[in-house]
């Protein structure tokens, strides 16, 4: 098909916008705005959507902006750059709300979102990849991996950091590096079988301690990794000392992921003599401040969240909460709880732990999602047994179009 000129009526999830050509939704990739007059380029053609691309903005928005980051439009990393933050929050809410009526089929009214005070320079974890020039990012759409100088989103000491290092890593075959801000910077590197040997894992090691990190590890293939240095930082949640190693998972907005913690703990009824079940529990998030007054069953798959989970346990002088190494799929309760926690992967809950939570028939579950379609699948599923209290948006993440939320479900 040739170039249509379309008009953007409102924004889908995973960053697209939808329009209308001749009474077929047409859903539109790129760095548009609803209202927006465009040019957009056909991809392929289904039996009811079409998919496109934007080629040319002819009758911008009036609430566009400029993007400040100079990798805007070419890094994977942002999408929303040219949106002012008080529409970035309204779209995702639209968004949120249209998977709720169309996914779930539920006219739900959201509570007030949970925005950041920060909409730059907010996230404590980076992820990055190397190339020959060091570290970068993918460019938008493939593998290929840009240099970047710094990244708008990171915090400060991680840019520094990335910055003062970037040399270190040039020339190696390497793939990537995830490094972690706290108390101190923590990083681990990942790369293929044989790329580093464990003589030469220690010299840069020591060159990256030495550049300003407290410990790495070192991923190797499917070696058993590798350890120097202090490999976990510290940080605080709410009033609870929290240490992380890097292979565990951390929400990047620290800062916002401590008021959610707070509204979750706030929310409910008494906890004394409760019994809470925390299914991708993570390093205890959740599960940690809750255990202050509740029995608590923290399930973890990941064993480095694990050893965490442990540790804040020690440190904390918590004695009633239990870490669990299982899945969520294969964890087999063998005992009543009254709240369940459901934190997934984007992917949301599989069959084996939907049916296994409507069993359990918990009094009350607080889901946080990081998928607003498969949150609302989940949510319809969960019908059955269960009414939404309160469902808000969460944005973690500004400037990018990911979202999450937080819902309240009660047993009928």
């Amino acid at each position: 098909m040739q170039n249509l000129i379309l008009r953007i009526d409102r924004p889908a999830s995973g960053g697209q916008f939808i329009a209308r050509h001749e009474g077929k939704v047409v859903m539109v990739k790129g760095h548009v705005l609803p209202g927006e007059t465009v040019e957009v380029a056909i991809e392929n053609e289904k039996r009811d959507y079409l998919s496109a691309h934007a080629v040319k903005i002819l009758e911008p928005s009036p609430q566009r902006i400029t993007p400040p980051c100079e990798y805007f439009g070419i890094c994977g990393g942002c999408s929303f750059q040219h949106v002012p933050y008080d529409m970035q929050v309204n779209l995702k809410e639209d968004i949120l709300r249209d998977c709720l009526k169309r996914i779930a089929q539920m006219e739900t009214a959201l509570s007030p979102s949970l925005v950041s005070d920060n909409t730059w320079h907010y996230r404590q974890r980076g992820q990055f990849k190397i190339s020959a020039e060091g570290f970068g990012l993918h460019k938008k759409g493939t593998n290929e991996v840009i240099h970047t100088s710094t990244c708008l989103l990171m915090d400060p000491a991680i840019n520094t950091y990335i910055h003062q290092a970037n040399g270190l890593v040039q020339g190696r075959r390497l793939k990537e590096f995830h490094i972690t801000g706290g108390d101190s910077l923590v990083a681990q590197i990942i790369t293929r079988k044989n790329a580093l040997s464990p003589h030469e894992a220690e010299d840069l090691a020591s060159q990256l301690i030495d550049a300003g990190l407290s410990g790495l590890m070192a991923m190797i293939g499917d070696s058993a990794p590798l350890s120097f240095g202090k490999t976990y930082m510290t940080t605080g949640l709410l009033h609870y000392t929290y240490t992380l190693s890097p292979p565990s998972f951390i929400q990047a907005n620290w800062k916002l992921n401590q008021s959610v913690v707070e509204i979750v703990r706030d929310s409910l009824p008494s906890l004394h003599g409760r019994k809470v079940l925390d299914l991708y529990a993570g390093a205890g998030n959740f599960s940690i401040p809750l255990a202050g007054e509740a029995e608590v069953t923290a399930v973890e798959g990941n064993p480095y969240a694990i050893e965490d989970g442990r540790r804040n346990l020690e440190i904390n002088n918590i004695t009633n909460c239990t870490f669990i190494r299982s899945s969520a799929e294969h964890f087999r309760p063998d005992d009543h709880y009254d709240i369940v926690i459901l934190d997934p992967p984007r992917p949301g809950l599989s069959y084996k732990v939907m049916i296994k939570v409507l069993d359990l028939a918990p009094e009350r579950i607080i889901y946080l999602s990081c998928n607003p379609a498969t949150f609302a699948r989940d949510a319809r599923k969960l019908s059955v047994k269960y009414d939404i209290e309160s469902v808000r948006m969460i944005d973690f993440f500004p400037q990018t179009f990911h979202i999450e939320s937080l819902a309240f479900l009660r047993l009928r």
